[in-house]
């Protein structure tokens, strides 16, 4: 592999990383299917990171062409994606986007019980949210070939298999970090995105404007 795509392969593993916050997700998660037990659980997390793999892979492969019918160009979308990513960072800061998952997990319990969650909430907004969808539309559009575009879907592939191992230890985890150890990377990872996000505008307005 060469260093391009070494480096490639790094920012993209970063920012899914970032953006899919398995540390984050994982106490809801464990929250979620508690009450079903170990095997329900391990259902839920195996269905979650498929469901999830499935619908970012097709916003992938199919996003730029959605784009093109809508007369939408890929700078204005990546300025767009700056800033839905920056309001997703600020969350993560604040704490905002955990409290929100937990009042999702919460009223879907009291609603649905032990039914199948693994398409919503926890597959889609909660792995394959709105950032990462963009994010991985916007890597894809920026790849000149087959390559560096396997590269892309490699990161994000391998950061679901990160996220099916912290959700089948979940239980545990949860129990090992603590409240106040989940919040603080959470925390950390936030403000990682930020600069990120910002990075993603300024390219953006840059494409848009032809500044070079």
């Amino acid at each position: 592999m060469s260093q391009d795509l070494i480096s490639l392969f790094s920012a993209s593993f970063v920012t899914f990383f970032v953006l899919v916050d398995a540390l984050g997700v994982a106490p809801v998660f464990a929250s979620m299917t508690a009450p079903g037990g170990p095997a329900y659980s391990r259902k839920m997390a195996v269905k979650s990171v498929f469901v999830a793999t499935i619908i970012v892979f097709a916003f992938a492969f199919g996003g730029s062409w959605l784009l093109e019918k809508m007369h939408i160009s890929i700078d204005a979308f990546r300025a767009a994606g700056g800033l839905l990513l920056f309001l997703i960072a600020l969350d993560m800061v604040f704490e905002k986007r955990t409290e929100r998952r937990e009042h999702r997990a919460e009223t879907h319990m009291a609603e649905h019980a032990m039914e199948d969650i693994s398409v919503f909430p926890l597959g889609i907004p909660m792995l394959a949210g709105p950032g990462t969808i963009a994010t991985a539309m916007l890597y894809m559009s920026n790849s000149s070939n087959f390559a560096e575009q396997g590269v892309v879907l490699a990161a994000f592939a391998l950061n679901m298999v990160i996220c099916l191992a912290m959700f089948l230890l979940a239980g545990p985890l949860v129990r090992m970090m603590g409240d106040s150890v989940a919040g603080g990377l959470t925390r950390i990872l936030g403000v990682i995105l930020a600069a990120l996000s910002v990075q993603l505008l300024i390219d953006g307005i840059k494409g848009a404007f032809n500044l070079g």
